[in-house]
């Protein structure tokens, strides 16, 4: 997967990286004694999680990455949502569909309210891969723990980049996950949000697929949603006609 980044820059694209750690971030807040709790596929985040989370995702996840990149030959730089104001964000209500309806509850998460597209552009303009952290900081300085998919989107459609590819462990959005047959590969804005409503899009799909509308909302040309299990499914859903994944509109 790294491999097929470096490749992207190598070959005159410009790639830009945002990750989680959503298993990383887990694993320490067990060791600190604090249980994970999850609304709409989104982790409800207390002042102590944050800290624990930032750690994971800056002090670790962040840095192993960009050295990984590097040693296969790119010229990636490693940022997170406090370097030069990168990800301004404010808190942020989770919406949770319950029987057809919306309810607003506080996971003490923030979501983005402005990305510093300037940083990134002279970065991409003089041949860096930018690797980003999902944390944001608050008019005060706070940190605040932001989804990575959220991210994703909010600055894929600051960029208006030509491909936002969100990478997940299945692959793609089923109408039945049971049924194997019904998967999807294109996927209206109307639709999305149908199936969400129905229950049939659930979990950490959510916020994928909202990243997915975020991006092309906000300028991106197109988005997928692909397995990241598979060998060089980056590589296959750019350059080639049929792609792996889900494709939003």
């Amino acid at each position: 997967m790294l491999q097929d980044i470096v490749f992207l820059q190598c070959a005159g694209l410009r790639p830009v990286v945002v990750h989680g750690g959503g298993p990383e971030i887990t694993a320490m807040l067990g060791k600190a004694g604090k249980k994970t709790q999850f609304v709409s596929g989104l982790r409800v985040t207390d002042a102590e999680s944050v800290g624990i989370a930032e750690m994971a995702l800056v002090g670790k996840i962040n840095t192993d990455l960009v050295a990984r990149l590097n040693v296969l030959g790119g010229r990636a730089v490693g940022l997170n949502g406090k370097d030069a104001g990168l990800i301004r964000a404010k808190k942020h209500l989770a919406d949770v569909y319950e029987n057809g309806e919306v309810n607003l509850v506080d996971i003490a998460m923030s979501q983005c309210r402005k990305i510093n597209t300037e940083l990134l552009e002279v970065l991409l303009d003089n041949d860096f891969i930018p690797v980003i952290a999902p944390t944001g900081v608050g008019a005060n300085g706070e940190t605040y723990n932001i989804n990575a998919d959220s991210v994703a989107g909010e600055i894929a459609g600051a960029l208006k980049a030509e491909k936002l590819l969100v990478l997940t462990d299945v692959k793609g959005i089923y109408a039945d996950y049971r049924d194997e047959a019904s998967f999807i590969s294109t996927l209206s804005f109307e639709k999305a949000q149908e199936l969400i409503i129905r229950g049939n899009i659930d979990g950490g799909m959510i916020p994928k697929v909202k990243a997915c509308i975020t991006a092309l909302s906000g300028g991106a040309k197109k988005t997928h949603i692909i397995d990241g299990r598979a060998e060089h499914t980056i590589l296959m859903e750019i350059f080639s006609d049929e792609g792996g994944g889900d494709r939003s509109k």
